[in-house]
């Protein structure tokens, strides 16, 4: 685990993209654009690493914001094996660098001091400046540029312990690992979920809609399985002319759904369902994820969800479960976890040729099937070839038959028959060669 600290605007996100090689953590020229820890895996001469990027630390600054920044930079230095102290060294050494020098030094962390924004030999001079911190020899670095940066993770792993044998549980998902999304609207409460769940603050929660802008992945285990809980920016409606870090930090909660398996779509109860919360919902349907909504802020609510349920059903084709919670009093969120374990079950089902096939009989005797003059669709057998989400392969007589109504009753009566209700059911007719 390498912490990765510093003073807001030094380029801590950016070191940590270009060290992954991903675009995990969003970046703009305005100060303050991260706020939570957010995790970033890479690897580097055989050895596994988890990069963790952090908000800008200003002493000065007196705002809650900035304590709740402060307090999750000052969480991912205590779990670090190593922290990178991140400083724009075209800027120079500022009295909030050298409180968190101070700091540092009483964590008892090894730590490496990055001079950031080194961009060629004509600014390496400020480099110099960092050895005033006491804290080693800096290594000059251009995070924009990728100048340096293959010494500064050479540096990284010579001065980490010896890797154990998978003593912190992290690693690559595995098949059995639910990756669990939560969407919604901007202040829904997906952040208060997220540390409900958890039972601590592990992520930033605060009444200004877009608190959170990276998608932020913990992993925890619920018994013998692994869960891993993705919060992420809001999502509005019209997203079309978005802009820098509102932009980014959407593209990245779209991004967090293609690799869920379960979406939690919240929906603010106490406001009601929302034409945005329907196209949140699509949004999950479009990633291939099994969906559950969540009616967040239950103590507060304003809703029946009966109503809410009507509405739901006559929209979304996932015909998704409903489950109330609120993050304030603790309510039904073991029972949450229970209801996505068991989406998850049905989510990653195999059903049997033979079960599938008296389906599709069922299915064709309760509805003629379409016709072009003469000819009429013949269905000849069906068999599922795909999980996580479940797909099927559906063979008939001619393709061109088949109407976009007829194959939603279809995959409407499959979700029912097969018990598959929250799950996204994915049909490929195909013509008999």
């Amino acid at each position: 685990m390498v912490a990765v600290v510093g003073f807001p605007n030094a380029g801590k996100s950016t070191l940590v993209n270009r060290l992954s090689g991903s675009r995990k953590a969003v970046v703009d020229e305005t100060p303050g654009v991260t706020r939570d820890r957010n995790e970033v895996p890479t690897e580097w001469n055989g050895r596994d690493l988890v990069l963790v990027d952090t908000g800008g630390v200003d002493a000065a600054d007196a705002s809650h914001m900035q304590a709740q920044v402060a307090d999750q930079a000052r969480q991912a230095v205590e779990e670090a094996d190593l922290v990178l102290l991140v400083i724009d060294a075209r800027a120079g050494l500022v009295a909030g660098d050298e409180e968190l020098a101070d700091i540092l030094r009483r964590s008892r962390r090894p730590v490496v001091v990055v001079a950031n924004k080194v961009d060629d030999a004509a600014h390496e001079a400020g480099a110099l400046e960092l050895h005033a911190l006491g804290l080693g020899d800096p290594i000059a670095v251009s995070a924009l540029h990728g100048r340096g940066t293959g010494d500064l993770l050479d540096a990284v792993v010579e001065r980490l312990p010896d890797a154990g044998a998978g003593e912190d549980g992290r690693g690559e998902a595995g098949d059995d690992e639910i990756r669990v999304a939560i969407l919604g609207r901007p202040n829904v409460g997906k952040s208060s979920l997220v540390n409900a769940i958890l039972g601590r603050p592990r992520v930033i929660v605060a009444p200004t809609p877009g608190t959170t802008r990276d998608a932020i992945d913990t992993v925890f285990a619920r018994g013998e399985r692994r869960v891993r809980l993705i919060d992420t920016a809001g999502l509005r409606r019209k997203r079309r002319h978005r802009q820098g870090i509102e932009y980014w930090s959407e593209v990245r909660a779209l991004e967090a759904a293609k690799r869920a398996d379960i979406a939690l779509v919240l929906v603010d109860s106490s406001e009601g369902l929302a034409e945005g919360d329907l196209t949140v919902a699509d949004e999950a349907r479009k990633a291939g994820c099994g969906t559950l909504v969540v009616l967040s802020k239950w103590d507060i609510a304003e809703v029946e969800v009966d109503d809410v349920g009507e509405r739901l059903q006559g929209k979304l084709r996932q015909r998704p479960a409903i489950i109330t919670t609120s993050a304030v009093t603790g309510r039904h969120v073991d029972g949450l976890l229970d209801a996505i374990e068991e989406l998850f079950e049905r989510y990653t089902s195999r059903v049997g040729t033979g079960a599938l096939n008296r389906a599709m009989a069922e299915i064709g005797s309760a509805r003629e099937t379409p016709r072009r003059g003469r000819r009429r669709l013949n269905v000849l057998y069906a068999t599922q070839y795909r999980t996580r989400p479940p797909r099927f392969r559906i063979v008939v007589n001619d393709r061109s038959l088949v109407t976009r109504d007829y194959a939603y009753f279809v995959e409407n009566q499959l979700r029912r028959r097969l018990a598959l209700e929250g799950c996204p059911v994915i049909i490929d007719f195909k013509s008999r060669s």
